[in-house]
């Protein structure tokens, strides 16, 4: 699925209408009509009954007048309330038809067109059991000033967040960027129109948004799909339909690929072990772990089905780069299918002269992770001159800022644009981590993705990441290895998301995670199969 910026989501709409023949106002009550089911699902027929509409003089405005219509005819004894926060004759366009349509209906309108009236309205507002924000929507430019300013700071003052739900974008908020010229409504929940907008998966902004849902209101595929000038995506399940998830019944395990992780040190075999147990769980058909050789029994003992290769080691028994003398580590190498390097590994001096030296000499796909990616501290371009082609650098922002030499706050105030840069300079696909993880490619795409919590903010979770994008990268190659990372990311967010709906996000640990990726990938083929399913005007992802 597409993401937009404001100006692009302004083509679209124009081009559904001149080339496709969709009339904006039908656009409008698709989007309307979705909010309003939305509303019902998510909140409950009592809550959307009875809910205050606060509805801007634009389109946002209208959609949400068009919410308003649908509940009052479609949820029995209800009766929301809409606060148009303009005179009825600045209402233009679509926006005054549905505003005419909703006065015939017979629906509640109180018009404020000042402090003084929103001061009556405010404690109305406040006790409402649903408020959906209709102010804004992609059209604006600039701060929010005066009597708006003074609504939305209201509202996130006065209104649980649980309980606020806004149409297409919440009011104030940026379509374009993460940070907002001014105060936005801090909504609890948001339906995007045909496309999530690029400020509303960036930091800050993001805190905002709370659970992001897409509405396909009307505007044929063709529109969002064909325009190359579209290269920013937020993942879906609908996504993954090309990559074989059903196995064949002749299928052995030498079909799946075998993974060597190369991983651990004294004090870090967990995550050595961690990385090779999910990449089984990730559906490996075999897996190796090679590590220092004094935590190869340590390794084993924790999984059964991990085979173990014992490496030299150094002083700190870590991995030593005397593992490649004779020609020691091609055996090593021999007969496996993707390698998963730097989980654990530390950062001793002979340490990373093994990790250049085996990123010089190995031929297979590459997950480069941890204290692999800490091998290249201020010279990732470093990497654009290794001699095989298949890597993937999957660094938290951390890491990524001490690669580019940078520090962590710049690299989260500008997660897209980083993880872009970094991929051009190291000539890799790059996985920057953490809340709505991107893949960036060096040819400048990018994909968002939604899964994840904050339970996930602890030790090992990286780990089980690089298994996982390891294991399905053995049963599925490279040849389309943009979408099978993306399965990775997206898969171990939902795992994520399991575990936390089972414990809490509090208690969570990476064991707890990697035990939920078997029900994450039921999950994922069940919305799969919904995705599948034939479309409608009002079909809502997320």
């Amino acid at each position: 699925m597409k993401v937009l910026t404001a100006a692009q989501m302004r083509a679209c709409d124009a081009r559904a209408t001149a080339e496709f023949k969709v009339p904006s106002l039908t656009l409008m009550e698709n989007a309307g009509a979705a909010a309003a089911h939305y509303a019902v699902i998510r909140y409950g027929t009592a809550a959307a009954g009875r809910a205050v509409i606060l509805c801007g003089k634009g389109n946002n405005g209208g959609d949400g007048l068009v919410c308003a219509r649908r509940l009052k005819e479609k949820v029995s004894g209800s009766n929301p309330v809409v606060l148009l926060f303009a005179a009825p004759s600045a209402v233009k366009g679509d926006a005054a038809a549905n505003l005419e349509k909703w006065k015939k209906a017979g629906g509640t309108l109180r018009t404020v067109p000042d402090e003084r009236y929103w001061q009556r309205e405010r404690e109305a507002v406040a006790a409402a059991p649903l408020v959906i924000d209709a102010l804004f929507g992609t059209g604006l430019t600039g701060p929010v000033e005066g009597l708006l300013r003074s609504v939305i700071e209201d509202v996130n003052k006065l209104c649980r967040r649980s309980r606020v739900f806004s149409l297409d974008i919440p009011s104030g908020m940026s379509s374009d960027s993460g940070d907002s010229p001014g105060p936005c409504i801090n909504a609890g929940a948001t339906l995007a129109y045909a496309a999530p907008k690029l400020g509303e998966l960036l930091p800050p902004n993001c805190d905002c948004v709370g659970k992001l849902s897409v509405a396909e209101i009307g505007i044929p595929p063709q529109v969002l799909d064909d325009n190359p000038e579209f290269t920013v995506n937020w993942v879906t399940p609908g996504d993954f339909a090309s990559l074989p998830m059903e196995r064949e019944a002749s299928g052995h395990k030498g079909s799946y690929g075998h993974v060597l992780v190369v991983a651990g040190s004294r004090g870090k075999t967990g995550a050595a072990a961690l990385a090779g147990i999910s990449a089984l769980r990730a559906g490996a058909g075999l897996v190796t772990v090679a590590t220092a050789d004094s935590c190869v029994p340590v390794v084993a003992s924790y999984y059964p089905e991990l085979m173990t290769e014992a490496l030299r080691e150094t002083d700190a028994h870590s991995i030593s780069v005397s593992s490649f003398d004779y020609g020691g580590f091609d055996s090593v190498l021999s007969g496996k299918t993707v390698l998963a390097l730097g989980p654990g590994i530390t950062t001793h001096p002979e340490t990373q002269e093994f990790v250049h030296a085996l990123l010089r000499e190995c031929s297979l796909p590459v997950i480069l992770d941890a204290d692999g990616l800490n091998a290249f501290t201020r010279r990732m371009q470093h990497l654009r001159s290794r001699r095989w082609a298949n890597l993937v650098l999957t660094p938290h922002p951390g890491e990524l800022a001490r690669m580019l030499g940078r520090d962590t706050a710049d690299v989260q105030s500008r997660r897209l644009q980083t993880a872009l840069e970094a991929a051009t300079i190291s000539g890799a696909p790059v996985i920057l981590k953490g809340y709505r993880s991107i893949l960036a490619t060096p040819d400048g795409r990018a994909w968002f993705h939604g899964p994840g919590n904050p339970g996930m903010a602890t030790g090992g979770t990286g780990d089980a990441l690089t298994g996982i994008l390891a294991g399905l990268t053995a049963q599925f190659g490279t040849s389309d290895w943009p979408r099978v990372l993306s399965l990775g990311v997206y898969l171990h967010g939902l795992a994520g998301d399991r575990a936390a709906e089972e414990l809490g996000q509090e208690p969570m640990i990476a064991t707890d995670l990697i035990r939920n990726i078997a029900p994450a990938f039921q999950r994922l083929k069940q919305d799969m199969v919904w995705e599948s399913s034939p479309k409608t005007a009002l079909r809502i992802r997320g």
